[in-house]
């Protein structure tokens, strides 16, 4: 899942950047507004993560221009809790609203529900064979066997699971799994995938297509 993560406050933006991380998410920041609508015109976003009272360019307007892109989910914070905010803030395309301060668990559980909404429905927990992928736990099993993954290890995984049989390439794997400063030419996914097959072991999943990317059956 690749986030833009749109907050003034540099330690703040650290902080949540670093928890989202840690649940296996793809996070790019900005500081202020001018950066943010720059950053989504160069890359696709599941969600974008947008503080309401920004610099440069304020976040009412970076909602509306993400809003009419119509390539991202948007879930707006302020400070204000008020009801006429969350109404303004929903009224400029903000497809969800979170006051601060805020439990992180919250803010990771709305992130997640926001780019479930950002392609086609799918099933809350994600399955092929004897593999087992719940997004919301965190958890892989195999055959009942519970697997630890990395978190590039496991978003590779669930994009492969998501795509219920179709052939994910290895781009779409970086701009979904590792974030801005990901060399475009590295071979990290391809390493990812090698371990991952180890991990998930016999008989194999995880099926490479020639020149296209990569598979898993359904």
């Amino acid at each position: 899942m690749r986030v833009l993560l749109v907050e003034d406050e540099q330690p703040l933006a650290g902080y949540i950047a670093a928890g989202l991380r840690k649940h296996g998410c793809a996070v790019d920041v900005a500081l202020d507004g001018r950066t943010a609508l720059e950053k989504v015109d160069l890359a696709p976003y599941d969600v974008v993560v947008l503080d309401r009272d920004l610099p440069v360019v304020h976040g009412d307007t970076v909602c509306r221009r993400v809003a009419e892109l119509g390539t991202s989910r948007i879930l707006m914070l302020t400070a204000s809790g008020a009801v006429q905010d969350r109404v303004d803030g929903l009224g400029l395309g903000a497809d969800d609203y979170l006051g601060k301060p805020f439990a992180f668990t919250e803010l990771v559980a709305r992130v997640r529900a926001l780019a479930r909404r950002t392609g086609p429905a799918r099933p809350a927990v994600l399955r092929a064979a004897d593999v087992v992928l719940d997004p919301a736990r965190r958890t892989v099993e195999r055959g009942g066997r519970l697997l630890h993954l990395t978190p590039k290890e496991f978003g590779v995984l669930e994009q492969l699971l998501a795509a219920g049989g179709a052939v994910v390439s290895a781009e779409a794997l970086l701009d979904k799994v590792w974030d801005e400063h990901a060399d475009p030419f590295t071979n990290a996914v391809r390493i990812t995938v090698g371990t991952l097959r180890r991990k998930l072991g016999e008989p194999p999943v995880v099926h490479t297509v020639t020149g296209a990317g990569y598979r898993i059956e359904p």
